[in-house]
């Protein structure tokens, strides 16, 4: 069940007056846009902003101001809004009415988490794929930023009412895993030994190293070859299999949980109920349409049409299907076999250079193709200071999730991955993360969490409860603001499921943490002792309890959605 959100009630009211004006003559009988409403910068001047008779003006020769005017007087006091201003150059200010707020308060305990849930995807299937990381070293922090995004864009879509699933792609197929397996086999046999090089180009990590030591663990010298042997097709799977389990690992103590990893080899394998394999399939839809040339013996991906400036080869000369093949029977399987409708690829910037031709390869193959979107993240500068931190020493290059875990902690490491944009640039401030001050975001956030809980509780023991509470003695400004901020929790999941943009998630926490910081200082600044939301006045200290009882269900909604603990003591 969902509800509609107050922004768009206030605009179906916007459009009913204007559409009464035109009846009763008051405006020409002219086309009306489609009603979008803004929030207003500064908050004195409403809640709300409508720009509909400046787009009215030309076409009904008249001056905004006096469209705005005639819209204004034809709004129905049907509560939601309280009386409307009008203001140049031609806007409608509109402010939701006092005892809307109020209704507001018990809906959210009603409804409890679910009140900001949404039914944009309803009916829609949809899967976010993020990470995917090469399964031949552990992860490191610009993953992590993947795994933040990814998950909480999952999260997002499906308070939105998508059926969503998370999914890995597991590239255990082609030379970098080739590469892994040599290299783990040499790293096996000086655990013997055996004379063994490293091969150009491959792991050194000192992670290979422990790999071969629970390679040995587990299975002895079963591995064991001649020197000059190549690695045994068994060990290489091993090696897959076991860095593929600390992945996992990884991902869950960040909070993160797939529905499925998908093997990139099984798009080359016969499925098991039989038929062909995916890239068999993709490869005759391409044909049967026209889509593949053939030069130089190799075939050709044709797409002009489809905005790729040039062909790209899916099957070199020798016969072999490129890693670009493989992404197109990727996305068939995805669209065509399980029957996604929308497609979110999470990549590393990185990637920036092969995402035209992915889409191409996705609409050439399928019609549901277009429903593919590719979301690019910038990697990560972590500071420590004002140095840049050292990488680690363990595993040579990198510094990996699993340390940025330990040093700061999921909660932490999660949001200041979600607070910017993921195009933009960033730098992780290690100190600031593990700070516990209103300097740092995520302890902002979370001891607002903490002190609604604990008001809450704390009112309990003196004998205070908010049932039975009448939210319509909620008058404060401040009481009043609070609950405008949570109502805002809607928009800002509609905003992330519809720019593919968690960010906004992470800002409107920060906003809503700092509305009820606000709420509870007010009571400071008046001088209200105790617990600041009792008084004598029983009936008024129910109705507080009420309001913080509403704020603990969004901020604890926002957190979740973050994929980040809720802590009731801190």
């Amino acid at each position: 069940m969902t509800d509609t959100m107050p922004r768009e009630r206030v605009a179906a009211l916007v459009e009913a007056a204007a559409r009464a004006a035109i009846a009763e003559g008051a405006l020409p009988d002219v086309a009306l846009p489609a009603v979008a409403l803004e929030r207003p910068r500064d908050a004195a001047h409403g809640d709300y902003a409508s720009s509909l008779p400046l787009r009215l003006a030309r076409a009904a020769t008249m001056p905004p101001l006096a469209i705005a005017a005639a819209i204004a007087e034809r709004l129905p006091a049907d509560g939601i809004v309280a009386a409307p201003e009008v203001a140049p150059p031609g806007f409608i200010n509109l402010r939701l009415a006092d005892g809307f707020l109020q209704g507001e308060v018990d809906r959210v305990i009603a409804r409890g988490a679910a009140f900001a849930d949404l039914a944009i995807g309803a009916g829609r299937r949809a899967q976010v794929e993020f990470v995917s990381a090469n399964p031949t070293g552990p992860l490191h922090v610009g993953n992590g930023r993947g795994a933040a995004i990814g998950d909480t864009l999952a999260s997002a879509l499906a308070a939105a009412g998508y059926a969503v699933e998370r999914e890995y792609y597991v590239n255990d197929a082609g030379a970098q895993t080739a590469l892994f397996a040599e290299t783990l086999h040499a790293r096996y046999l000086r655990l013997f030994g055996r004379e063994a090089a490293i091969p150009d180009g491959g792991y050194r990590g000192e992670y290979m190293a422990d790999l071969a030591v629970e390679v040995r663990e587990r299975e002895g010298d079963r591995f064991l070859t001649d020197p000059g042997a190549p690695c045994p097709p068994a060990l290489g799977e091993l090696g897959i299999a076991l860095m593929v389990a600390r992945i996992r690992a990884t991902l869950e103590s960040f909070g993160v949980r797939y529905d499925r990893w998908f093997s990139e080899r099984s798009l080359h394998e016969p499925p098991p109920e039989g038929g062909e394999s995916a890239w068999g399939a993709a490869l005759a839809r391409l044909r049967a349409d026209g889509r593949l040339t053939e030069r130089e013996g190799a075939l050709w991906l044709t797409a002009a049409d489809l905005g790729e400036d040039k062909d790209n080869v899916v099957v070199r000369s020798d016969g072999r299907p490129t890693y670009f093949a493989s992404d197109i029977a990727y996305h068939y399987d995805k669209f065509e076999r399980r029957g996604f409708d929308l497609v979110i690829d999470v990549w590393g910037a990185d990637h920036h250079g092969h995402v035209s031709r992915v889409e191409a390869g996705a609409e050439a193959m399928s019609e549901r193709g277009g429903g593919l979107h590719v979301l690019l993240y910038q990697l990560v500068t972590l500071r420590r200071g004002d140095a840049v931190a050292r990488v680690s020493k363990r595993s040579g290059d990198i510094v990996t999730l699993d340390q940025l875990i330990e040093e700061v902690g999921s909660d932490a490491a999660r949001f200041f991955f979600l607070r910017s944009a993921p195009g933009s640039q960033m730098e992780f401030d290690l100190d600031l993360a593990v700070k516990q001050s209103n300097e740092n975001p995520v302890y902002y956030i979370q001891y607002a969490h903490a002190r609604l809980a604990s008001m809450i509780d704390r009112a309990a023991a003196a004998g205070h409860s908010p049932e039975g509470g009448d939210a319509a003695l909620l008058t404060a400004p401040h009481e009043l603001a609070l609950v405008r901020a949570m109502l805002r929790l809607p928009e800002a999941i509609e905003l992330v499921a519809t720019t593919f943009e968690p960010h906004h998630l992470a800002r409107y926490g920060t906003e809503l943490a700092a509305a009820f910081h606000a709420f509870n200082d007010a009571f400071r600044q008046q001088g209200d002792p105790g617990l600041k939301v009792i008084t004598d006045d029983a009936a008024l200290t129910a109705a507080r309890l009420r309001l913080a009882l509403a704020a603990r269900i969004a901020l604890g909604r926002v957190l979740e959605l973050l994929g980040m603990s809720a802590p009731e003591r801190m």
